[in-house]
C-alpha cells in the first residue's frame, strides 16, 4: 500500500488528470443511467397514481401510451355487471398535438370523468374541472411553453382555459393534458368512446378470477396495470437504451484506457525499482498488489467525485430543464459503481504483463 501510494505521489498531476479522467467517465455512466430510470419513472407516474388493478382495453392492447384503443360499446356496462367488479373507471386517451402560443406540441390526451376518477392525482396549483372547456396540463409542459393558470389554448379547434397544474404527469417528449370525458368525445366526434376501463376488484376476491371473468367479454384485452406500464417502458425502451448502452460501454472503455495508460506509464518508468524487489525476493503477486492497489486508488477516488459529479449535474439539469428527470437509485448506482472495481481489474492486465515478464538481471544490464 506504501508503495503503490508514494509510486502514484510522485507525479501529482498526472495523477489528478487520471482521477478526474475515470470521475467523468463515472459520471456520465451514472447520469445516463440516472436519465432511463427517470424516463421509465415519468412513463409510469400517471398509472402509477391512477385507480385500479386492471386495464381493459380494446382487444389486442397490452399498453397505453403509443396504442390506439377503441372499446366496444356497452363494454363499460358489461364490466361493471361482472361479479367481483368493485368500480370500473373509463377513460379516452390519444396523443394530440397542442398549440401553445403559436408553436405546436406533441401532448398526451386524457379524457376522465372527474366524480369517478382519473384525473391527475396531484396539483402543484389551481383546482379539478367544473366545466367543460377547462383543462388542467401538466407544470412541467406549463413552464417549458410560459403558460400559467387563467391561460388558454387550443386543442383540436376547440379552446381551453388552464385551471390547474398537474404534478408528475410530464417527460422529456411530451406532457399530460387533462379534460372532461364528455368534452373528450366532442373533440373525437365519438359519444360513448371509451379507450380504456380502469378496473378495481372487489376486496377479497381473487384478481386472476376477475380478470378471467372479464376476458370472457367480447372484444377485450384485459391486463394487470403494472403489466401494461411495464410494456409501456419497454416500447420506449427500444428507441433508447441502445444508443445509452453504446455510451455507456464507450464511457466504461475510455476509463478503463485511461487507468491502464497511467499505471503502464509508472510500471515502465520503474522497471528497475520492480527488479531490485524481484531480486531481493519479492514475489510476482506482491508486485501485482501494487499495481492493483494503484489501480484501485485512481478507480475509487474517481468513482467518488463521479458520483459527487453525478448528483450535481444531475440537480442542474433538472433545474434548467424541468421536463427531465434524472433518478438515481440505490441498485443502478451500486451496480455502475461496483463495475469500477472492474475497471481497475481490467486496467492492470498490460502492467501486470511486464512485471511477470521482468527478469532482474536484464532490469541491471539496462541500468
Amino acid at each position: 500500500m506504501g508503495l503503490a501510494r508514494r509510486n502514484l505521489l510522485r507525479d501529482k498531476g498526472r495523477l489528478a488528470l487520471s482521477i478526474a479522467g475515470v470521475a467523468l467517465a463515472t459520471a456520465l455512466v451514472l447520469l445516463l443511467s440516472g436519465f432511463v430510470d427517470g424516463l421509465d419513472r415519468q412513463l409510469t407516474s400517471y398509472l402509477d397514481q391512477s385507480p385500479g388493478t386492471l386495464v381493459v382495453s380494446q382487444a389486442g392492447i397490452k399498453n397505453m401510451l403509443v396504442a390506439t384503443s377503441v372499446l366496444p360499446q356497452g363494454t363499460a356496462e358489461r364490466v361493471r355487471g361482472t361479479d367481483g367488479v368493485a368500480s370500473a373507471v373509463p377513460l379516452l386517451s390519444s396523443f394530440v398535438i397542442l398549440e401553445f402560443h403559436d408553436a405546436k406540441q406533441a401532448g398526451y390526451l386524457v379524457g376522465f370523468d372527474p366524480l369517478q376518477g382519473g384525473g391527475p392525482r396531484v396539483l402543484s396549483s389551481g383546482r379539478q374541472l367544473a366545466r367543460d372547456d377547462e383543462a388542467i396540463i401538466d407544470r412541467t409542459l406549463a413552464q417549458r411553453h410560459d403558460l400559467a393558470l387563467g391561460d388558454t389554448f387550443d386543442l383540436m379547434g376547440q379552446r381551453f382555459t388552464i385551471v390547474g397544474l398537474s404534478e408528475g404527469t410530464g417527460s422529456w417528449m411530451t406532457g399530460y393534458v387533462f379534460v372532461r370525458k364528455a368534452e373528450a368525445e366532442t373533440l373525437f366526434k365519438a359519444p360513448g368512446m371509451t379507450s380504456f376501463l380502469l378496473v378495481t376488484p372487489t376486496d377479497g376476491l381473487s384478481v386472476d378470477r376477475v380478470r378471467a371473468d372479464l376476458a370472457a367479454l367480447a372484444g377485450v384485452t384485459v391486463t394487470p396495470k403494472a403489466e401494461v406500464a411495464a410494456n409501456d417502458v419497454a416500447i420506449f425502451g427500444r428507441f433508447i437504451l441502445p444508443a445509452v448502452r453504446l455510451m455507456t460501454a464507450i464511457a466504461f472503455l475510455v476509463g478503463t484506457l485511461i487507468v491502464g495508460l497511467v499505471l503502464y506509464s509508472a510500471t515502465v518508468e520503474r522497471q528497475r525499482e520492480y527488479g531490485v524487489l524481484k531480486a531481493i525476493g519479492a514475489r510476482a503477486r506482491t508486485l501485482y498488489g501494487v499495481t492493483l492497489t494503484q489501480a484501485a486508488i485512481i478507480t475509487f477516488a474517481g468513482a467518488a467525485v463521479g458520483l459527487a459529479l453525478a448528483l450535481g449535474a444531475a440537480q442542474l439539469v433538472m433545474v434548467l430543464r424541468p421536463q427531465f428527470q434524472v433518478t438515481f437509485l440505490p441498485l443502478t448506482v451500486a451496480v455502475r459503481l461496483a463495475s469500477s472495481a472492474l475497471m481497475a481489474l481490467l486496467a492492470v492486465l498490460l502492467p501486470a504483463r511486464i512485471i511477470a515478464s521482468l527478469a532482474p538481471a536484464d532490469v541491471f544490464r539496462r541500468s
